[in-house]
């Protein structure tokens, strides 16, 4: 079973930056597409971004387009998220999570079978 481990959270301020990372093991991470979802204090999780294994197919929230870039290691197994421009909405706990997709991805919660415990970035001066 595919288990899956953030980091790199903490607090930021206004304008800064931050990269989490999210390692995968005890499966073959290289069939899962992997995503990043975030959620605040009173919200729906909402999808951020995510990548596929093998072609890196890449899909983001209109919401960080430009700001967030989604990357991955197959190597390494491990898939990051390089956050530039940070706004205070963009405080959350961040999620990574994954489902069996080779060509494409999406940002349906829903879809994603996989769930690391979370990391909490905030965004304040």
């Amino acid at each position: 079973q595919l288990q899956l481990v953030e980091s790199g959270g903490g607090l930021v301020q206004p304008g800064g930056s931050v990269t989490l990372s999210c390692a995968a093991s005890g499966g073959t991470s290289e069939n899962y597409a992997i995503a990043w979802f975030r959620q605040a204090p009173g919200t729906e999780r909402e999808g951020v971004a995510c990548i596929t294994p093998r072609y890196g197919y890449t899909d983001l929230a209109d919401s960080v387009e430009g700001r967030f870039t989604i990357t991955r290691d197959n190597a390494k197994k491990t898939v990051y998220l390089q956050m530039n421009s940070l706004k205070l909405e963009d405080t959350g706990v961040y999620y990574c999570a994954a489902y069996r997709r080779q060509l494409q991805c999406g940002l349906q919660r829903g879809a994603y079978e996989y769930w690391g415990q979370g990391t909490q970035v905030t965004v304040s001066s």
